[in-house]
């Protein structure tokens, strides 16, 4: 199994991002059967740019859990989602995972 983690913009009350966000939420709900994301207290990052000085953002972390991790459609969907957040990337990550209750069904 694969833990599917994103970093997405979290947006404000009437805020666009606010709407791509729950689009994204149910998007995700409909292929994985569930989602969990962490709007209560964005997390801050901190990068440093190509012209050397810092960059900050606050993001939203969103997980899915999923049998299979498929690299082309995850590619595929972090570039729409890109464009959904008007951002240049959308960081995703794939984390193995064994779920404690598997094979108990």
């Amino acid at each position: 199994m694969a833990l599917i983690q994103l970093l997405l913009p979290p947006g404000a009350g009437g805020d666009p991002a606010m709407t791509a966000l729950a689009e994204t939420r149910c998007e995700l709900v409909d292929r994985f059967k569930g989602v969990t994301a962490y709007v209560r207290s964005p997390a801050k990052g901190l990068w440093t740019a190509p012209d050397g000085h810092t960059e900050a953002d606050d993001m939203v972390m969103v997980e899915v859990v999923t049998d299979t991790f498929d690299l082309g459609w995850w590619r595929t969907y972090s570039a729409t989602l890109a464009q959904r957040f008007a951002q240049d990337t959308i960081h995703v990550r794939a984390l193995p995972v064994e779920m404690p209750d598997e094979g108990e069904r």
